[in-house]
């Protein structure tokens, strides 16, 4: 398995009060298998697809309240110098770096405008063993209603390149503000941010969505309907894929994409 690079996504997990509840509705959606609860880890438990791991979902620790939904890891070399960076770029930590065994050594930390995150050093979890195919990690894109806070972090944190998405003649595209995040090149695009308009509720508060390959964008959102999902947003065509916009039966946000169902021409990028 390669190296993650410093910034590139690495890992999701997720915590639920009905973890086999989780395990039904993403076994019906994605096709994941689920390997042995952890018991020394909370009960942690790995989702795989094809047999190579591409998530995992735990219980909530006793005592704590805290909403279903999906971290999304970055990558790190060092996780304690990646939090000091946070510090310093104005985010906060809500759970200072802890070793996980031999597994690595974890993170989580909220930007300055609101959405959480995780930081990921491997040890000897490296991360993901499957991407941009069905069932596995396709890609990742920060919601928030203050782009600017968002923007200078991320670049602060991760050696990010950025490049900001021309809206052109399109008229669905007018108004919108989306940024893409490189590392290294701008043809190593990982990861999107977007504002967030007057269409989402205020009760909304930012967040990291992340979207999962499937075979059929339709399909899958009609499974995760059937297993108690709700439809957000979508199914759309776009240049990128055919995706919808998801929440599973326990409230966490996620999306679909079918990466090879592509309609129309890519839009034009300008470095930002």
């Amino acid at each position: 398995m390669a190296e993650f690079p410093e910034g590139a996504p690495c890992w999701v997990d997720a915590m639920f009060k009905d973890v086999e509840g989780a395990k039904t509705f993403y076994s019906a959606v994605l096709g994941w298998t689920f390997g042995e609860s952890s018991s020394e880890y909370g009960n942690y438990t790995q989702a795989y697809s094809d047999g190579k791991a591409v998530a995992a979902v735990v219980p909530p620790m006793p005592g704590a309240e805290a909403p279903s939904q999906w971290c999304l890891y970055f990558a790190s070399p060092d996780a304690a110098a990646t939090a000091e960076k946070i510090k310093s770029a104005g985010g906060q930590l809500m759970m200072e770096p802890m070793q996980v065994g031999a597994f690595g050594t974890m993170a989580i930390a909220k930007e300055p405008s609101g959405a959480v995150f995780g930081v990921w050093q491997p040890g000897e979890h490296r991360g993901f063993e499957k991407l941009g195919e069905p069932g596995a990690y396709a890609w990742a894109e920060v919601f928030t209603r203050d782009p600017d806070k968002a923007d200078g972090f991320l670049a602060r944190v991760f050696p990010y390149g950025a490049q900001r998405i021309e809206p052109g003649d399109d008229p669905e595209m007018a108004g919108m503000d989306f940024k893409i995040f490189s590392i290294g090149s701008k043809d190593n695009a990982v990861l999107g941010r977007m504002k967030m308009d007057d269409e989402f509720p205020p009760e909304i508060p930012p967040y990291v969505q992340v979207y999962f390959a499937v075979p059929d964008c339709d399909e899958a959102v009609a499974k995760a309907k059937k297993h108690g999902g709700v439809l957000h947003f979508g199914p759309m065509d776009s240049p990128f894929g055919r995706f919808a916009a998801l929440a599973d039966q326990q409230g966490a946000a996620f999306a679909v994409i079918d990466l090879t169902r592509t309609t129309g021409e890519m839009p034009k990028l300008s470095d930002a």
